[in-house]
């Protein structure tokens, strides 16, 4: 329930941003510096994206320091999740 909640509010204040099209969401990534990346929400489904979500929760809670969903691994292990998701 409480990653229900997480990605409501959200989603909400990224449908503001004309820079995300219909049916994605923009999401931080960086241990560090943060980067930003613009994903499917299909990802949603998948477990390993999951896991990613449930450890942004435990690390920061409600409160994302940039605004949006601020996900606490590096930029290449999630640039090689999304590339195995986008060949699913």
């Amino acid at each position: 329930m409480a990653i229900r909640q997480m990605l409501r509010r959200t989603l909400s204040s990224e449908r503001r941003s004309a820079e995300v099209p219909k049916g994605h969401l923009a999401v931080y990534v960086g241990e560090n510096e943060k980067k930003r990346f613009v994903v499917p929400v299909s990802y949603l489904n998948h477990s390993s994206f999951q896991e990613l979500l449930f450890e942004a929760e435990e690390e920061f809670g409600f409160h994302h320091p940039m605004g949006g969903l601020t996900i606490p691994c590096s930029q290449d292990l999630f640039i090689n999740l999304i590339s195995r998701l986008s060949r699913t």
